[in-house]
């Protein structure tokens, strides 16, 4: 052959061997195309095994399980608050180890072996000292006297039979007491809670709400209180707790208006008990007593206020009868919430009070605990005083 015919022979095999070799080429591309690549795995995490598909159904389609953490939905959390009843047994025993001016006054006339002017001197002096008032102790003094006589107490126990049946007449115990929760269909029961500042007035609207849900009373907030900057705040954390809602308005908005709102929505929720806190007033300022009155009128507007409960901290003594009569002009109370009675040495302020005004102490403080509000029981009140 020539060497031009062996030229040709050798470019035709070169250019068939080129094709051959890109016809492969990509037809390997076209496979490895078809196969997704493998998603990258994070850092220190094995990939899972891959183990045999559920019949019908791709990896891609079967939905991954939520994890715990993500799908649980946080629980709200509601206190049970303490019954009543148990309450006020708490403060008998708390009376009988305190220290108060009326128990050390009966327990120093029982242990007298002779009841002499001296003996009946110190009786009214100590009387006097725990704030009883003039004419109580008066009627105390002269009621036990003509019924034990000069001759001593030969028996302890009848002598303080008699202690327990005079005081017990002091404080009165055919007062009611109830609260007043008493309203027309479709309109909440309204109560309002005002006192001077540091009373614990807000504290114990608190208190008082936990002590309606032990009832089974479905309660609304108002914090008509808007002068302290911390009241509003203070109310919503004791509701939140018993899971009862609080309405609330901007800082030195009108209490009126927010104490109006409360009411409002508790009709259109069918609240049970509607609780208003007022701003604590200091009884010398007029302008501030007229507004607590003004509150009370806008509120009647839409429902009757079956309660005004003025609060009182039993360790001011006659002062706090001072309040009381101011409170009573600027509106018409008609109950006394005693704070702070368990550690006082003025347990005669619940008879001077109530003399004062002529309403009963409906509710007394026992201490700083949420449950420390009780109804007031006379009887519990007057054993805890003898120290039984």
């Amino acid at each position: 052959m020539t060497s031009s015919l062996w030229i040709a022979v050798a470019v035709v095999v070169f250019v068939v061997a080129v094709g051959l070799a890109v016809l492969l080429i990509r037809r390997a591309g076209a496979r490895r195309a078809a196969v997704p690549p493998a998603p990258p795995q994070p850092e220190g995490v094995k990939p899972p095994p891959r183990g045999p598909a559920e019949p019908g159904v791709t990896p891609a389609e079967v939905p991954e399980a939520p994890s715990a953490e993500t799908s649980a939905e946080p629980e709200t959390v509601t206190e049970a608050p303490e019954r009543p009843a148990s309450r006020m047994t708490r403060l008998r025993r708390r009376l009988a180890s305190s220290s108060n001016g009326l128990a050390r006054a009966l327990a120093d006339l029982l242990s007298s072996d002779h009841l002499d002017a001296a003996t009946w001197e110190s009786f009214e002096t100590t009387l006097l000292g725990a704030d009883l008032g003039v004419g109580p102790t008066a009627e105390l003094v002269d009621a036990v006297r003509a019924k034990l006589g000069i001759e001593g107490v030969a028996d302890p126990a009848q002598a303080r039979q008699v202690l327990h049946d005079e005081l017990l007449t002091l404080v009165d115990p055919s007062l009611d007491r109830s609260l007043n929760l008493e309203h027309d269909a479709g309109v909440p029961a309204v109560v309002m809670v005002v006192g001077v500042n540091g009373t614990g007035k807000t504290t114990t609207v608190g208190k008082l709400a936990r002590l309606l849900v032990a009832e089974q009373q479905t309660v609304l907030l108002g914090a008509a209180d808007t002068f302290r900057a911390a009241a509003s705040a203070q109310l919503v954390t004791w509701g939140s707790r018993v899971g009862v809602e609080t309405v609330t308005g901007a800082e030195g908005a009108d209490p009126a208006s927010v104490a109006f709102q409360a009411v409002e929505r508790g009709i259109g929720e069918g609240t049970d008990v509607v609780l208003v806190d007022t701003a604590g007033r200091l009884h010398t300022k007029v302008g501030l007593m007229d507004e607590l009155g003004k509150v009370k009128r806008v509120i009647e507007k839409k429902a009757k206020v079956g309660e005004v409960l003025l609060v009182i901290d039993a360790t001011t003594g006659q002062n706090g009868l001072v309040q009381a009569r101011v409170f009573a002009e600027a509106v018409n109370v008609t109950g006394i919430v005693l704070t702070k009675l368990d550690g006082s040495a003025k347990g005669g302020i619940v008879v001077a009070v109530q003399r004062e005004l002529g309403v009963p102490v409906k509710l007394v403080g026992l201490g700083e605990g949420a449950d420390d509000l009780a109804p007031f029981d006379p009887d519990q009140f007057v054993t805890g005083l003898l120290g039984e």
